[in-house]
């Protein structure tokens, strides 16, 4: 008797993913999820330089930026509850100093240039088709900084206006960078506060979207992120408090499918290297001090420089 239904997941043949590979993530939280699963096992791996990107049109104008190299000035951020934030840019990159904002924002777009550049893997996740669009600048915003609703209008991108933002993604990246594999998922995090119907009526628009720019032929592919949640883990166990994010359990089993699908052999036998030393390194000695704790250490720095020695961008 079978109690869980199952998404059929494809071995990728080619690209896969080892230690070699150098991957940039963009896009919502769930991207951040993924990311740190690939700190914690030492991928050359970089993740949303300017924060949490929520929806397709605020990813297109991140990589637009970077690609055209654009320079932030002072007339791109503004104060608010004593803080200077930028509308192209996730609130965690605000700032008291509006000049150390500005700096930063200069910074991360010649790092996002570098890694679109350099990566071999850009994965994408994206997470509402729902916008806000600053009225007095007209201009579709990444993040609202908590500036009153009435100064923006909120809209849902058509179905064709995601396929526009992902096209002008892909044509952008290839142009700097032909070889690279593009791997777009959704979300699985309900963003109730838009309205259970208007969720699911988003999530529609970017799968939707999503399908008509996925092509193999030019290594640009879709992992079911959404689907593993919404038709394996359908269950509310799989939440956190708040009933709308994954639970660490539930992110374990998707990076797990993820890792079946893209990760190459060889990355899955230094991956269970690296977690053993990361688990050694998190054991607490009951008595640090004795001949089989240092006999331990010993052989976990081994361990260390023999992976090291391999792959040089590891270090612990």
């Amino acid at each position: 008797m079978k109690f869980q239904t199952k998404i059929p997941l494809e071995k990728q043949i080619h690209n896969q993913i080892d230690y070699n590979s150098k991957l940039f993530l963009l896009g919502s939280c769930f991207a951040e999820n993924i990311g740190e699963k690939l700190e914690y096992f030492k991928f050359q791996s970089r993740v949303n330089p300017f924060g949490i990107l929520f929806h397709p049109k605020a990813i297109e104008t991140c990589v637009t930026n970077a690609i055209n190299k654009k320079t932030f000035y002072k007339e791109d951020v503004f104060m608010r509850n004593e803080q200077w934030h930028c509308f192209e840019a996730h609130s965690k990159l605000s700032h008291p100093d509006k000049e150390i904002l500005i700096k930063e924002l200069n910074y991360n777009v010649e790092q996002t240039r570098q890694q679109l550049k350099s990566a071999t893997h850009i994965i994408i996740t994206l997470g509402t088709s729902w916008v806000y669009r600053f009225i007095e600048g007209d201009k579709i915003v990444a993040n609202c900084h908590k500036v009153p609703q009435k100064g923006f209008l909120k809209e849902l991108l058509t179905v064709d206006e995601v396929v526009s933002n992902l096209e002008a993604i892909i044509a952008l990246v290839k142009l700097e960078n032909p070889q690279v594999s593009i791997i777009f998922t959704v979300s699985p995090i309900r963003h109730i506060r838009d309205g259970f119907v208007e969720n699911n009526l988003s999530k529609s628009h970017l799968i939707s979207g999503v399908h008509q720019v996925v092509d193999p032929r030019q290594n640009v592919s879709y992992f079911p992120s959404y689907e593993i949640v919404m038709d394996e883990l359908r269950d509310y166990r799989f939440y956190t408090e708040d009933m709308l994010h994954p639970n660490q359990i539930a992110i374990n089993y998707i990076w797990e499918c993820f890792k079946t699908v893209w990760m190459s052999q060889d990355a899955v036998a230094t991956m269970e290297k690296v977690e053993e030393i990361q688990k050694g390194l998190n054991h607490k000695a009951f008595n640090p001090s004795s001949e089989q704790h240092k006999k331990f250490m010993a052989s976990l720095r081994q361990k260390q420089e023999e992976l090291n020695q391999r792959f040089s961008h590891i270090v612990f």
